[in-house]
């Protein structure tokens, strides 16, 4: 089980470092598909395959990774190693399973944003941005059950669901840049809703508080430069809740609007590639970085983004149960959450109006009948939109940026 309050880590011995690097890296190396392809791979690895977890405990770290804030299955496989090996484990795993796609969208970022990349890239770029739209509502779909039942019985509380909901999806499209503040009012309002209907004993979470006030001060503080990069990775990796797909709205005004390090169409491809590389979707950060200043700025994104995730279970591992238990966190998160789904489908707004060219609707199209209607996966949307993308750069279609 995992350590209550109080109770020391008790990693595995006979799990060597080298086992925890030579099997985090493969996974970081194979894992395509985004957050359920690497918590398959863990549950294969770590309970089917080698038993060391026994199911329990492995989804009990996975109920509690998707309660903080950040890339969940980031901090899944940090947790994992860490339970096998204790803080090196964590720290070793979590870099072998970053590592190798943040080395990929890096290599792709410099071929997709160069300054005159050839004709067929640049095809495949706007293909595969066009599709993204259609993902982001994919996304935000597949979010609504999980979340639907979180929020309970009642009429009172699935009214509230829908307007936290609808909420979060008018700012992401008018107001980006505040997203922040506004997923962190509707956790906060929730929590206030259930606090008062339990007679005042639910208590506000003190990280949400934190959270609201750096979120001010933040966006007030940075006008741009490497401060900015860094406030943008920040909330990336901090103050994010809803899996990996928050992170297009919570970037897409400051990149694109507001600091100019893209234009839209790039940041379309920028999350593509986070899409199409192994490991975490939160990759399309270095992108973002790699936009800004370079290699340097890709790589200070990244490490602002992750950081977050291994203090996040380094410190709190020992505590997953009460987290688990904490009805001030099971509150926030429920008012968070379905606004966090409704600015996931709001970005496709956005994200929309950033296609240049008419064949990308065409593209659009296909993409969202094969994502919603079809049900089929993520990654081979891209990749054909992406093929698509070169058929029309062969073609003689405009693909210019």
């Amino acid at each position: 089980m995992v350590p209550r309050q109080g109770e020391a880590a008790a990693p595995t011995p006979r799990v060597s470092v080298a086992t925890v690097a030579r099997e985090w890296t493969r996974i970081g190396v194979t894992g395509f598909g985004g957050p359920p392809a690497h918590i398959a791979l863990l549950r294969r690895l770590c309970v089917d395959q080698r038993g060391w977890l026994t199911a329990g405990e492995f989804e009990d770290g996975v109920a509690t990774c998707n309660l903080l804030p950040g890339p969940a299955s980031t901090q899944l496989a940090i947790f994992c190693a860490w339970r096998l090996r204790g803080r090196l484990g964590a720290v070793i795993g979590g870099l072998c399973f970053i590592v190798p796609g943040f080395v990929a969208i890096l290599a792709l970022a410099a071929l997709f944003l160069a300054r005159h990349p050839p004709d067929w890239i640049l095809g495949a770029a706007a293909g595969a941005g066009a599709a993204v739209p259609a993902v982001a509502v994919n996304a935000a779909v597949g979010f609504v059950p999980a979340s639907w039942a979180r929020a309970g019985d009642g009429r009172g509380r699935h009214l509230r669901w829908i307007l936290y909901a609808l909420v979060g999806g008018a700012a992401a499209a008018t107001i980006g840049s505040y997203l922040v503040l506004v997923l962190l009012a509707c956790g906060l309002a929730e929590t206030a809703v259930r606090r008062e209907g339990r007679g005042g004993e639910t208590q506000v979470p003190p990280d949400g508080k934190r959270g609201f006030a750096l979120a001010a001060l933040g966006h007030a503080a940075l006008s741009g430069g490497l401060g900015a990069l860094v406030w943008v990775a920040f909330k990336v990796g901090a103050l994010s809740y809803g899996g990996g797909f928050v992170i297009i709205p919570l970037m897409q005004h400051d990149v694109v609007t507001t600091y100019h390090w893209m234009t839209g169409a790039q940041f379309l491809n920028a999350v593509a590639l986070g899409q199409v590389t192994p490991g975490p979707v939160v990759q399309t950060v270095a992108v973002v970085g790699y936009a800004a200043d370079g290699i340097k700025g890709g790589a200070i994104a990244a490490l602002v983004a992750f950081t977050p995730s291994f203090l996040f279970v380094v410190a709190g591992g020992p505590h997953f149960e009460q987290i688990r238990a904490n009805a001030s966190i099971q509150a926030f998160l429920s008012g968070a959450g379905p606004s966090v789904i409704g600015a996931i489908a709001g970005s496709s707004i956005p994200l929309g109006l950033a296609l240049g060219h008419l064949w990308q609707l065409g593209v659009l199209g296909a993409a969202a009948l094969w994502l919603l209607k079809l049900r089929k996966g993520v990654v081979v949307a891209i990749v054909g939109a992406g093929a698509l993308g070169v058929v029309a750069a062969l073609a003689g279609a405009s693909v210019g940026r």
